[in-house]
């Protein structure tokens, strides 16, 4: 009697693995260090934050005699508030944004790009789009290009910076008329600590990131 043939039979598992292998993750460990580290450097930057009573009270505006005295009283109420004129400046950007979702949707879906396919994927994992297998280089190119495009040709550029220019009038506005005689202006902080020591993350893996190019 003839012995049956034996059918091949697919592994539906070893499929999936192969579907799944064709598009590369994210770096895990590299993504939720950089946002463990920017999430600590806002809660000490929020710590280090004036009292916003203190930002507008109204008995301590006065309108300045020169411009050199404007200029000194801006750089004294810029070291003093430097944590509030910052969450001034985000809260512009922010409004700014919400205002014009489709911009929003935008810069953040260029964000993502920056960071799902460039700064955090594993460098031994090439991008595979639609078959097409993209070196590092082709994808820091194409990223680079998206950004030019979406900064400077489309309107997400020129709210941005509007954002920025109305944000930068009000600090320094109203650092040119707060009399910052009441401050205590010797005890200051280093001015790298609270929302901008996440910089020193992004210089460690900047190595990382040059040696891609």
């Amino acid at each position: 009697m003839a012995s049956q043939a034996t059918l091949p039979i697919s592994s539906p598992q070893s499929t999936g693995t192969t579907g799944a292998q064709s598009q590369p993750p994210i770096s895990t460990p590299a993504f939720r260090s950089f946002i463990s580290r920017l999430s600590s450097s806002i809660r000490q930057g929020f710590a280090q934050r004036r009292p916003w009573f203190e930002l507008v009270d109204r008995t301590s505006f006065a309108r300045p005699d020169s411009v050199t005295e404007a200029s000194s009283r801006v750089r004294k109420n810029l070291s003093y508030f430097r944590v509030n004129y910052i969450t001034l400046l985000a809260g512009v950007l922010a409004l700014s944004l919400l205002s014009h979702p489709f911009s929003l949707l935008v810069l953040l879906a260029l964000l993502g790009g920056w960071f799902f396919l460039y700064l955090f994927r594993p460098s031994d994992q090439p991008v595979v789009i639609f078959g097409r297998t993209f070196s590092d280089r082709e994808t820091l190119g194409i990223l680079v290009v998206s950004t030019i495009v979406v900064v400077f040709l489309t309107s997400v550029g020129s709210l941005l910076i509007s954002a920025l220019l109305v944000g930068l009038a009000m600090v320094s506005a109203h650092g040119a008329f707060r009399v910052p005689e009441d401050l205590f202006l010797d005890d200051q902080e280093p001015a790298n600590a609270g929302f901008l020591s996440f910089l020193g993350a992004a210089a460690s893996a900047a190595p990382a990131v040059a040696a891609r190019v």
